[in-house]
């Protein structure tokens, strides 16, 4: 589940956007924009002040300081709330940046005190100029990523039924069974679940994750069934057609959903950020403590986007490449640590994994963090 944001609304009339990719922030003149032309971003507690609210199209870059006294996110969001672009995370008095590859529209700047809410906005409005030169290589690599989220779909679809169909037959043990398998594709395609609308809402939202008003569906509901109360009643066996229909959504937007090669970098860092600050903690699968399994599937489905844009990042940024290279095969080599067969993705009960152990996961993931970090400024070269 990605960490708690804006609701996601289907548009009729949505403008494009092409990318996001994030890293660190450098010092400029906070009034009129930098020297190159950024957005000046000053979060407060109360307050989210742009240097400038109307800028070409192109790649525009957004420099971001919190002086407030809580952890706050930025957003660039469609006018149907959908995301753009985000950078999420930013401690107080810290510094970050964010880059949108963006076309003509209007848009809005969103900063979240506290990471809650629908934030303090700014419209801004982006006009004329043009979009960065498009490169086969990655247009290759996002067809090659958006063909891999179809598979996972469609071989999570059988997956999910056999759950489902353990709920809807009130076998406790048997729905125990299948929850984490029917999860993993899922948890690979994170990297790109802001692409599918509000199915992630819908299917994997935790119950402290929930906006006012939200009906609490999904995975997690169904989790803490199994697991919490150890019954089954027609509330879940209602909620688990309801998953059904909503991962068959989610199979039928893949072929669809706006994937670019900066949202697939972007989306891997953000999901390792999410495994350090939930997963690891043992948020996430706090029921059934299957987190090492999603864990894993996240780390794949972030290794595949790299995998597929390694071939332009290689060229503009070689030593990137090879340090991502290692970080990955870090963390790979450690959570096979956790399971005795390197096929199965039957891993130790996150209950039975100590403090010691979260440290050196913590860890290792923030190692790869940083430099995955830097991938989609890599590619967008």
């Amino acid at each position: 589940m990605r960490p708690v944001r804006t609701s996601v609304v289907t548009a009729a009339a949505a403008v494009a956007a092409l990318a996001a990719v994030t890293g660190c922030a450098n010092k400029s003149d906070a009034k009129a924009g930098g020297a190159d032309g950024s957005v000046q971003v000053t979060a407060t507690d109360d307050s989210c002040k742009l240097s400038k609210t109307d800028f070409p199209a192109g790649h525009v870059k957004f420099d971001i300081e919190n002086k407030g006294s809580k952890v706050t996110e930025v957003y660039l969001l469609f006018p149907d709330d959908r995301i753009v672009a985000e950078r999420e995370n930013i401690g107080p008095g810290l510094k970050q940046q964010l880059t949108a590859e963006v076309k003509a529209g209007s848009y809005e700047v969103a900063c979240k005190p506290g990471m809650k809410g629908d934030g303090i906005r700014q419209k801004v409005t982006v006009t004329g100029g043009s979009a960065a030169k498009r490169n086969p290589q990655l247009d290759t690599a996002v067809a090659e990523y958006r063909k891999y989220a179809q598979e996972q779909a469609d071989e999570t679809l059988p997956k999910v039924k056999v759950f489902t169909d353990a709920v809807r037959a009130a076998d406790l043990e048997a729905a125990k069974k299948a929850f984490a398998p029917s999860r993993l594709g899922w948890e690979r395609t994170e990297p790109v679940a802001e692409s599918f609308g509000d199915i992630d809402p819908k299917t994997d939202t935790r119950e402290d994750g929930l906006e006012k008003g939200q009906k609490w569906t999904g995975w997690h509901r169904l989790e803490k069934s199994l697991w919490a109360d150890g019954k089954i009643g027609d509330d879940e066996k209602n909620l688990a057609t309801e998953l059904d229909k909503d991962l068959t959504d989610w199979q039928k937007r893949v072929g669809t959903a706006e994937i670019t090669p900066t949202s697939m970098a972007n989306g891997a860092k953000e999901l390792l950020d999410e495994v350090a600050t939930g997963k690891i903690t043992g948020e996430e699968d706090r029921y059934s403590h299957t987190d090492l399994s999603d864990f894993k599937g996240n780390v794949e489905g972030a290794q595949k986007a790299y995998e597929l844009l390694k071939p332009v990042a290689s060229k503009n940024d070689a030593a990137l490449t090879t340090e991502l290279d290692k970080q990955f095969a870090a963390l790979n080599t450690l959570l096979d640590k956790y399971r005795t067969d390197k096929t199965s993705y039957d891993f130790t009960s996150y209950d039975k994994v100590g403090e010691g152990d979260r440290k050196q996961l913590s860890d290792t993931v923030n190692a790869l963090a940083e430099p995955l970090s830097k991938l989609a400024a890599a590619v967008a070269k």
